[in-house]
C-alpha cells in the first residue's frame, strides 16, 4: 500500500526536515510514526542522517514502529530493529536504518557503544513525557550522549500532563537548553512561584505561560485531530454511587489520615500521596494489607455500576479501565473469569491476539489498566464506550486511553463513563483532570495560535 500523507501530515514532515531539533506535539491517531518515517527517508536520501535511534515505550517500540514500516510499500526498504530482548547485542552490530529501543534499555544501550564508533545522527523521542522529570535515571543516561545526534525531535500529544513544568526535561532533550534554559531550578525560578501545600505546586507567574509559548512556537508544531480529522462526537458522563455504611466507615476512617496528612506542614509528599492511593483503593472497593500479601474486599458498589453500564450497552463493546489487581479480580469476578485483561502479566504476543479480537468485534468486554496500554495501542474498530471504573490523576493516562478508542477511523460516538464514589478522593480527582486539562489545553491552544498568527504576518 502507497504512503499517501494528508496535508496535515505533509506540513509535519516538512516541519521536521526543516529543523536540526523540532517537536511534534500531535494528537494519537494522526500519524506521528508514518510523519518521522517519511522525514528520516527524505532525510537519508539527502545524505543529511544515515541511521536513527527511537527512543519509545516497550508496547509502541515492539509493534508500532516496525508495523508502520512495513504497513507502507515506501517503507519497506528501511529497515527498523528492535533493540530488546536475547539478541539484542547482535542486532546492534548489525546494519539497520532505525534502531528502536525502550527507556529502561539506555543503560546497556550506552555502555556498548562509544563516541567513536556512534553510528546514530538522528534521535527520535516517542511519547516524550516519559522524559520530563529530569531526575529520572533515564534522563540521566540520555543527557551525556544528546550532542553526539545531529537531529534530535521529540513526538508526544500529551506534553504538559501536570503543568507547564513538564516541558522543561521534553524540550531540553529536543535542543539541550537553548529555549527554556539549561537548568530545571533556574526554569522554576524564571517562570514559577511555589505555592500550594509545603510548597510543592508551582505556580506559573503573570505572562509567564505566554512567554513559554512564544519561546516553543518556533520549534514544536501542535495539531489538535478536531482541526484536521472528522471525529464523531465525544460524550462525557458522570455516574455517583454512595458508599455503604461499613464501606463509609471504613473509608473515613482512612479519609482522616488523609486531612491530618495535609493539614500537617511537616509530613512528606510521599506520606500524602500514601494516604491518597489508600483513600483511591477504598473508594474503588478493596485495599491491600499492610504486608502486601493481597487485599482486603470492602465493597463491589463501583463493580455493581459497571455491570449496569455494560448491560445497558446491550452488548455494545465497552473498555473498562481499572487500576489495582484487586480491582481487577473483583470486576472479572463480575463479568466472568475468562474477560480477557491487558495489563500486568499479559505478554506481547497476548496482547496482539486481544487487540486483534477487539477492533473485530469479537470481545463484548476489554479490561485495561491505563499506565500498561496508554500508548501503542488501536483500538478504534469497534467499542465507543469507555468506563472509568477506577479513575486516576494522570492525565496522560487518562487522556492516551480515551484516544485509543477516540480517533480517526471510529465512526460511532464515543461516551466516557466516569464511575464516582460520592464524598471520596473521587470527586477531587476529577477536580485535578479538569484542572490540569485547562492547563495543557492552553499551552496546546496558545501554539497553534501562535504559528497561525505567525504565518499570517
Amino acid at each position: 500500500m502507497k504512503y499517501e500523507p494528508h496535508p496535515y501530515q505533509k506540513k509535519a514532515i516538512k516541519f521536521m526536515i526543516e529543523r536540526g531539533c523540532a517537536g511534534l506535539f500531535i494528537d494519537p491517531g494522526m500519524g506521528k510514526t508514518s510523519c518521522t518515517l517519511a522525514a528520516f527517508k527524505l532525510l537519508k536520501k539527502a545524505g543529511l542522517v544515515s541511521r536513527a535511534l527511537v527512543i519509545a515505550p516497550l508496547r509502541p517500540a515492539r509493534s508500532v514502529w516496525p508495523g508502520e514500516a512495513s504497513k507502507w510499500d515506501d517503507f519497506t526498504g528501511l529497515k527498523v530493529q528492535v533493540l530488546h530482548g536475547n539478541n539484542k547485542d547482535k542486532l546492534l552490530r548489525g546494519k539497520a536504518d532505525i534502531d528502536v529501543v525502550n527507556p529502561e534499555g539506555l543503560p546497556w544501550l550506552f555502555r556498548q557503544v562509544t563516541k567513536n564508533e556512534w553510528p546514530w545522527q538522528m534521535l527520535v523521542i516517542d511519547e516524550s513525557t516519559r522524559f520530563k522529570n529530569t531526575h529520572t535515571q533515564r534522563f540521566k543516561e540520555l543527557k551525556p550522549v544528546l550532542d553526539w545526534f545531529r537531529r534530535r525531535y521529540i513526538l508526544t500529544g500529551t506534553p504538559a500532563p501536570n503543568g507547564l513544568l513538564d516541558l522543561f526535561g521534553q524540550v531540553y532533550v529536543m535542543d539541550m537548553g537553548n529555549a527554556l534554559g539549561r537548568y530545571i531550578t533556574h526554569y522554576r525560578m524564571e517562570y514559577f512561584d511555589a505555592t500550594g501545600f509545603g510548597g510543592y505546586t508551582w505556580q506559573p507567574k503573570r505572562e509567564a505561560e505566554s512567554r513559554i509559548y512564544k519561546k516553543l512556537a518556533p520549534l514544536v508544531l501542535r495539531m489538535d485531530a478536531a482541526d484536521y480529522l472528522k471525529l464523531p462526537p465525544l460524550v462525557n458522563n458522570t455516574v455517583e454511587v454512595e458508599l455503604d455504611a461499613d464501606a463509609r466507615r471504613v473509608y473515613d476512617t482512612m479519609e482522616e489520615l488523609l486531612i491530618s496528612a495535609v493539614d500537617d506542614e511537616t509530613v512528606t509528599a510521599a506520606n500524602l500521596a500514601a494516604a491518597s492511593i489508600k483513600c483511591r483503593q477504598i473508594a474503588n472497593g478493596g485495599i491491600y494489607k499492610d504486608d502486601h500479601a493481597g487485599w482486603v474486599d470492602i465493597h463491589d458498589i463501583k463493580t455493581e455500576a459497571v455491570v449496569e453500564l455494560v448491560e445497558e450497552l446491550s452488548g455494545k463493546p465497552a473498555l473498562i479501565a481499572y487500576e489495582f489487581k484487586h480491582d481487577l479480580a473483583r470486576l472479572r469476578a463480575a463479568l466472568g473469569e475468562d474477560v480477557p485483561h491487558l495489563g500486568g502479566g499479559v505478554t506481547g504476543k497476548q496482547q496482539a491476539i486481544i487487540e486483534a479480537a477487539w477492533n473485530a468485534g469479537k470481545l463484548p468486554v476489554l479490561l485495561a489498566q491505563p499506565q500498561s496500554v496508554a500508548h501503542g495501542l488501536n483500538l478504534q474498530g469497534t467499542g465507543a464506550a469507555v468506563i472509568w471504573h477506577s479513575l486516576t490523576y494522570n492525565l496522560e493516562d487518562y487522556e492516551q486511553l480515551v484516544r485509543r478508542i477516540w480517533r480517526q477511523g471510529q465512526k460511532e460516538r464515543v461516551v466516557v463513563h466516569h464511575i464516582v464514589a460520592k464524598n471520596t478522593v473521587d470527586v477531587a480527582i476529577m477536580c485535578a483532570l479538569r484542572s490540569k486539562d485547562k492547563t495543557q489545553r492552553a499551552l496546546l491552544t496558545a501554539l497553534r495560535d501562535y504559528a497561525k498568527q505567525r504565518k499570517e504576518q
